[in-house]
C-alpha cells in the first residue's frame, strides 16, 4: 500500500528535504505540499522546486486545498501554523508527523489534545542515530547516575530561530527523568560572571549557531578521572526527513494515540 504524503512547511529546508525523501520512498507519493499563503511559491510544481523533477503537485498556501488528497500529514512549519493544521487534521480524519520545535507549554498542551482523536507523532528529531542516542543517554544516566555532571552541547546554522535545539531539551528530559530529577528546576542555559561551583544535581545546556551546520550534539558526563560523551552529527538534512517519512508510512496504520520516533524503531 502507498502512502499518499503532504508536506507542510515544504518551502523550508526541511519541507525540501521531505520532498526528497517522499519521492525516494518506494512506499510513499507526494500529494500535497503546503506554504503560508503569502509565499511566492504557491502555484510552483512541488517536485521542481524540490529538485527531483516535475511531480504535477501544485504547492497551495491553505492546507484546506491539500486536505482531501493525502493520507498523512508531515508538519515542519512553526507552532501556530501546526496548531492550524492539526486542528483540519483532527476534522478529517488524518495522522500527523509532527516536527515543528519551538512550541509554548500551552501550545504544546493544546497540540497534545488531539491525541485524542487522530494518531499524533511528535518527535524533536526524526533520525534514526539520534533516536538511539535517547536510548543510550537513558542507560548511560542510569548507570553513572548522580555521581557525573551532565552537560549539553549542540551546534546549528546561522538561520535556526529556537535556542536550545528541540533535540538538545529532548536531550534533557531523557537525563532528567533516568537521574530522577526536574528538568525545569535544575536547567541552566548559560553561564557568565561569578556564578560559584557548579551544583551537582544541574544539567547544562550549551549552543552554538553559526555557519551550515545541519546538527550536532554531545551529551557529556564528567566525574573526576573520566568523561564519557554521546555524539550525533547530521550531515545532510535527509537523516531526519528519511525518519519523518518512514514515521507518516507507520502512523497510518496506528488508531488514536501520541507516539514518537521511540515507537516506529521498536525502542521502548
Amino acid at each position: 500500500m502507498t502512502t499518499r504524503i503532504a508536506i507542510a512547511g515544504a518551502a523550508g529546508r526541511m519541507g525540501k528535504a521531505l520532498i526528497d525523501a517522499t519521492t525516494r520512498n518506494a512506499e510513499t507519493r507526494l500529494t500535497g505540499a503546503i506554504v503560508r499563503s503569502t509565499s511566492t511559491l504557491v502555484g510552483v510544481d512541488a517536485g521542481e522546486f524540490g529538485g527531483v523533477g516535475k511531480l504535477e503537485v501544485k504547492i497551495v498556501g491553505d492546507i484546506a486545498q491539500a486536505i482531501d488528497h493525502f493520507d498523512v500529514l508531515i508538519d515542519f512549519s512553526s507552532p501556530a501554523a501546526t496548531l492550524e493544521n492539526v486542528k483540519m487534521c483532527a476534522a478529517n480524519n488524518k495522522p500527523i508527523v509532527v516536527g515543528t520545535t519551538g512550541f509554548s507549554d500551552a501550545e504544546k498542551a493544546e497540540l497534545l489534545s488531539y491525541q485524542t482523536q487522530i494518531p499524533l507523532l511528535l518527535s524533536a528529531n526524526f533520525s534514526t542515530g539520534v533516536n538511539l542516542c535517547f536510548k543510550l543517554l537513558d542507560m548511560a544516566a542510569r548507570v553513572l547516575g548522580d555521581e557525573y555532571d551532565v552537560e549539553v552541547y549542540e551546534a546549528h546554522h546561522r538561520h535556526k530561530v529556537d535556542s536550545p535545539s528541540g533535540t538538545a531539551v529532548r536531550m534533557g528530559e531523557v537525563l532528567a527523568n533516568a537521574l530522577d530529577r526536574d528538568l525545569k528546576q535544575v536547567a541552566v542555559y548559560g553561564r557568565e560572571g561569578q556564578i560559584g561551583a557548579r551544583p551537582r544535581d544541574t544539567i547544562g545546556f550549551a549552543t552554538v549557531r553559526g555557519g551550515d551546520v545541519v546538527g550536532d550534539h554531545t551529551v557529556m558526563f564528567m566525574a573526576d578521572g573520566e568523561r564519557v560523551e554521546i555524539t550525533h552529527k547530521a550531515s545532510s538534512r535527509l537523516a531526519f526527513a528519511n525518519g519523518a517519512v518512514r514515521a507518516a508510512v507507520w502512523l497510518q496504520q496506528q488508531k488514536t494515540g501520541l507516539f514518537d520516533m521511540q515507537d516506529v524503531l521498536g525502542l521502548r
